[in-house]
């Protein structure tokens, strides 16, 4: 474990040889942040991810005129359970700063994003198309900018038409599926390139129904904005709510009672269990496999209905507040839960082992959609994606929160990168979460459920992650005055996930799209925060 003095004294050593000079900012026993200039930004976040092996975490854009006179940008990386933040300041007569994708290519996203939502430009970014913002936007308008005003509806224009990556050669045909699908789900374009059946490229355009969420936030008490955090998505609902509350923990300088810390892990592994069951019936549905496709949906149901006896809420929301949980759990709910879940594990054990055995099931799955594990590292992917192409990441165990560090954490990894690997992690992580939420259960603490939070002081920082069952969100929080929230950023696991999809489908047939989009079983809507 690199302690904070560490990682400062070879961030320093290394960065006033890779960029200059560069000025320590902050400093806490689980942040080291470093500012820049803009000029060397790119340099200084090669070197961090380089030499400090760090993924990027999350990258933030600030409209920061009113207080200093520029713009801010901050990448976060993760140093060993610590958070190691750069910074550099934009002077608003020239929002452009050099994109760091070409040596970081996990920030392609976000510097996509920050030029549409600030009007910050990435020089040299390799794909500079709009991200967020779609045709008919107008030019020069930009949401996240502080003289924005979201009451005030923004006029369309006819915009020019979005450039899709074209294909051209001797019985190349393109296939477009959506933006509105059969099914009832967000919407989503995908545009294949193939020759018979084979794709050879797919390009994916999302964001279509953007809510401005993180705007939304701004100006209203930490408290209020809670609401707004478990509503990023229905299926992780209580994974951004703890995410959103351990920021604010974090500014507030609070600790969370065990038994509360204890409770918020029970419910995670809850949230994770119905997702994961429930992902791999619908994997099952990818391919036609219609017991399968039933047994995971009946089991889920299982799971979101203990769901609503323990919480009064179907996907846990409405359990988590700010220092601590709003629900506990007496005799009768802890009976409850124990056998409920003991019946459900067994049943899943079944569920499982007919999918291991179905032999047509497999060769489906096995060398489809196949992730190698270069291109899992480099774009930074998370969760069951990361796990299944060989990348050992889980913030349950590297960023310890809730009531994980008193428990152990099992950590399933596989090499393969295909469907199959993804399903098995889903399998085996499955099962770790029957034990994790037993363990608690056997071992819940007495006490208070939660802390009283007072004013929190303005200006400040705080970061909050959890391993969703789609892999770690980040939730990124600045203060305001008065208890506010100034600046609040959150990227979740699909945000990381949705650009491996486009790579794992080239090779395979048109037919194994569906089967590879489930295996990832990615969110539209935490997109569209």
């Amino acid at each position: 474990m690199i302690v904070v003095e560490e990682v400062r004294n070879e961030l320093f050593a290394g960065l006033r040889h890779a960029v200059g000079e560069a000025a320590l900012r902050r400093e806490s026993g689980r942040e080291v942040s470093i500012t820049v200039p803009v000029d060397r930004l790119a340099d200084a976040c090669a070197f961090v991810k380089g030499n400090l092996a760090a993924p990027l975490a999350t990258m933030v854009g600030l409209d920061d005129r009113e207080q200093a006179g520029v713009f801010r940008l901050v990448y976060v990386f993760s140093v060993d359970g610590k958070w190691v933040s750069v910074e550099t300041e934009i002077d608003p007569a020239r929002p452009r700063f050099p994109s760091a994708t070409p040596r970081v290519p996990a920030a392609h996203w976000y510097e996509r994003e920050v030029q549409d939502m600030l009007g910050l430009i990435p020089d040299g970014h390799p794909d500079p198309r709009r991200l967020v913002l779609h045709d008919d936007w107008p030019e020069g308008v930009y949401p996240l900018r502080k003289d924005f005003d979201p009451t005030v509806p923004v006029p369309r224009v006819d915009g020019p038409r979005h450039r899709f990556h074209h294909l051209h050669g001797e019985g190349i045909v393109e296939i477009p599926v959506g933006p509105i699908h059969a099914g009832v789900i967000e919407p989503g374009h995908f545009r294949f390139a193939a020759v018979g059946e084979v794709v050879l490229h797919l390009e994916t355009r999302l964001f279509y129904t953007h809510r401005g969420i993180e705007k939304l936030a701004e100006g209203k008490r930490f408290d209020r904005v809670l609401q707004i955090a478990e509503r990023v998505c229905g299926a992780c609902s209580l994974s951004h709510a703890v995410a959103y509350c351990q920021a604010v923990e974090a500014i507030a300088g609070v600790v969370v009672p065990p038994r509360a810390a204890a409770l918020r892990s029970f419910f995670l592994e809850l949230e994770r269990l119905y997702n994961h069951v429930g992902d791999l019936g619908n994997i099952c549905a990818g391919v036609g496999f219609a017991v399968g496709t039933s047994q995971g949906g009946r089991l889920k149901e299982e799971i979101q209905r203990l769901n609503e006896r323990l919480t009064g809420h179907r996907f846990l929301r409405g359990v988590c507040r700010v220092g601590g949980v709003r629900r506990d759990l007496d005799a009768v709910h802890l009976r409850d839960a124990a056998q409920t879940l003991q019946k459900v594990e067994a049943e899943f054990r079944r569920f499982v082992d007919l999918l291991l055995a179905t032999d047509s099931l497999m060769d489906r799955m096995i060398g489809t959609g196949a992730v190698p594990f270069e291109a899992a590292r480099d774009l930074g992917a998370v969760g069951v994606a990361a796990r299944a192409s060989g990348l050992d990441r889980d913030a349950r165990r590297d960023h310890p929160y809730a009531g994980y560090d008193q428990l152990h954490i099992n950590v399933p990894v596989r090499t393969e990168g295909d469907v199959r690997a993804r399903a098995q992690v889903r399998m085996d992580e499955s099962f770790a979460s029957f034990a994790l939420a037993s363990e608690v259960l056997r071992s819940l603490p007495s006490g208070p459920l939660f802390t009283e939070v007072g004013d929190l002081p303005p200006y400040r920082i705080g970061i909050g992650v959890t391993e969703s069952p789609r892999g770690e969100n980040v939730h990124w929080v600045r203060t305001g005055p008065a208890g506010s929230i100034d600046r609040y950023r959150i990227r979740s696991a699909s945000y990381c996930n949705w650009p491996i999809v486009a790579l794992a489908v080239p090779g395979n047939m048109v037919p194994d799209f569906p089967l590879i989009n489930k295996s990832f079983e990615l969110c539209y809507s935490c997109l569209d925060r």
